[in-house]
């Protein structure tokens, strides 16, 4: 019942869209609890015999509703905090006075007035009226000092209930609006933590995207690597049905010499076609881990074969793909790395899209120098005493120098249309970070690009 009388003072506009609706539900509870105080306090303050004090709480009452019916029809939420805010500040010393001065209920009730603030404003709002309520008290003080405590404006013989009931409907107006507070501030908690679980939901259908995105621009990568194997394999497999026949001639014909020749033949064919029968089941595995949602496990890995595969993965996705260019590479890999732990799943995503990145780069700087330009990737890895060091650099365009800071944050990308989503080195550094690395880029403008990596040097030897 509360709640529907609430949401009627709150603007439809604002019930609408959401906005800060928190904030608005406990600005027109305040008000709304305030002038219903202050009605149920008129019957107590005849039933003292005190009718001035009657007349401040239904002008009180009345102003209250005032501001909520104005505050409904599009008076802002700041004029009309600053209209009850200043009704209570004239109010309140008044009352005092008419009760009896410094000693009275409503002189200590003033301590509401930065409360109130605070709860309906703001700090900074609250802060003043503190100043106002702390000159108002002085005030009072002072006029006591001069003129003396003035004489209660009610029956003395009802100075107890007076007293009782003042304390006690200002404690119950005080727990009800903390209660409302504290009602909204829950409701507020429970709706961050769903936006945070929906928002924590759609981060990960992205960064799964993203993978499948560079999925697909690997297809065409792992279909030229695994061709190679598989012709191979064809063709030996072609190669030992011819022997296999020519054996079955030797053996009919009791020649054991060279059935034993051929056997051998046979043999060494069988092991070339399980090598690259397992260089092309070694192929399939790498596309299906980088398909699958990374373990979070490290394993011993041979970085340099690493990063030889995928930047050979990610050329010829690449060269098969729209557009492709002719790039020129340069793998200067520190033969001193041996195996390292590492996250071969994670990094891998990482050596693709600093390469599907560079390639984006130099193809841009080729379209505008056609004829001109020739593009060089270099890839190099260095073994460090402590660090071990992986880079990867471009003669592309550059990156803008106010562009440097913002590259590593997500969905900052300035690809074209649907080209780019701006996570691939977003990701890229959080993977990098998990291993306890860094990223860092370095660029000049029509000179290129160098990402270099450096993460802690886990080399087993």
């Amino acid at each position: 019942m509360f709640k529907k009388i609430t949401e009627f003072f709150i603007p439809s506009r604002k019930l609408e869209t959401g906005d800060e609706l928190r904030s608005e539900r406990i600005f027109v509870a305040v008000l709304l609890i305030s002038s219903i105080s202050n009605f149920l306090g008129i019957g107590l303050a005849l039933d003292i015999g005190s009718t001035q004090n009657g007349y401040l709480l239904l002008i009180n009452g009345i102003i209250g509703l005032l501001i909520l019916f104005a505050y409904r029809s599009g008076l802002s939420k700041s004029i009309s905090s600053a209209i009850f805010l200043t009704q209570f500040a004239i109010s309140f010393p008044l009352q005092a006075w008419l009760q009896g001065g410094l000693a009275s209920p409503a002189a200590a009730a003033l301590f509401l007035l930065p409360a109130v603030a605070m709860l309906i404003s703001g700090k900074r709002a609250a802060i003043f009226w503190m100043l106002v309520s702390a000159f108002l008290s002085l005030g009072l003080y002072l006029a006591q000092l001069s003129w003396g405590a003035p004489a209660p404006q009610y029956d003395l013989e009802h100075i107890e209930k007076f007293y009782f009931s003042s304390l006690l409907s200002t404690n119950i107006t005080i727990f009800i609006i903390l209660l409302v507070y504290e009602l909204g501030k829950s409701r507020a908690f429970k709706n961050i933590q769903e936006k945070n679980e929906a928002l924590v939901n759609t981060q990960e259908q992205l960064i799964q995207q993203e993978k499948l995105a560079s999925l697909g621009q690997l297809t065409a990568g792992i279909a030229h690597e695994i061709k190679n194997p598989l012709n191979f394999i064809l063709n030996f497999s072609e190669v030992n049905s011819e022997l296999v026949d020519e054996l079955k001639e030797n053996l009919e014909k009791g020649e054991l010499g060279e059935s034993l020749e051929l056997l051998r033949d046979i043999q060494f064919n069988l092991k070339k076609i399980h090598d690259h029968g397992a260089r092309a089941d070694n192929i399939v595995k790498s596309m299906l881990k980088h398909s699958r949602e990374g373990t979070g496990k490290k394993e011993l890995t041979d970085f340099n074969e690493l990063i030889k595969e995928y930047v050979n993965l990610s050329f010829h996705g690449m060269r098969a793909g729209k557009d492709p260019i002719n790039v020129s590479i340069d793998l200067d890999l520190d033969p001193k790395i041996n195996e390292i732990l590492i996250n071969a799943e994670d990094f891998s995503r990482v050596i693709l899209n600093l390469c599907n990145n560079a390639f984006d780069a130099m193809r841009q700087r080729l379209h505008e120098n056609p004829g001109e330009f020739h593009a060089k990737l270099k890839i190099r890895t260095l073994n460090n005493k402590n660090t071990l060091n992986f880079e990867v650099e471009d003669n592309g365009p550059g990156i803008p120098k106010p562009n440097l800071d913002k590259i590593l944050q997500p969905f900052f990308t300035t690809k074209k249309g649907t080209e780019g989503t701006g996570l691939g080195l977003s990701i890229s550094h959080d993977i990098i970070k998990s291993h306890g690395g860094k990223i860092t880029v370095s660029s000049k403008s029509g000179q290129g690009t160098i990402f270099k990596i450096e993460l802690p040097n886990s080399t087993h030897e």
